[in-house]
């Protein structure tokens, strides 16, 4: 499943060059992540309600083309790898149809600071994920 996300750059999130600062690129594609699990319908806040965090274990962002404040960046989420330990996000922003950035996400799945499998500790989620990839 690719789902899209929009997100209009704010005047804050812009450097003194009038250019959207790179770190914002990071928050803007965990929205999008948080937005994906939601239309899923498993998301953040259930997983940690049944006692499952998924921390970030590695984040990549490749900046292609500038955005200013007030651009609109259409985010394309979707699942790009899942394992028993981890999954993979990979995004593809874009201002119209020009590609402003791509970026890559990995999360583990932990409970009170120990790795789990998630097909065995939620296995109604891992159903959805392998469906969407």
């Amino acid at each position: 499943m690719h789902t899209f996300y929009k997100h209009e750059v704010k005047y804050y999130e812009c450097d003194r060059m009038g250019i959207t600062h790179h770190s914002n690129y990071v928050r803007i594609m965990e929205e999008a992540r948080v937005d994906f699990l939601d239309k899923l319908g498993y998301g953040f806040d259930r997983i940690e309600a049944e006692g499952v965090v998924s921390p970030v274990v590695s984040v990549e962002c490749k900046y292609k083309n500038p955005t200013t404040f007030k651009d609109l960046i259409e985010v394309e989420v979707f699942i790009s790898h899942l394992s028993e330990m981890k999954f993979e996000f990979t995004y593809l922003m874009r201002k119209g149809e020009r590609l402003v950035c791509e970026g890559r996400s990995v999360h583990c799945f932990s409970e009170n600071g120990r790795p789990v499998q998630i097909s065995k500790r939620l296995p109604e989620l891992t159903a959805l994920l392998q469906r969407n990839l």
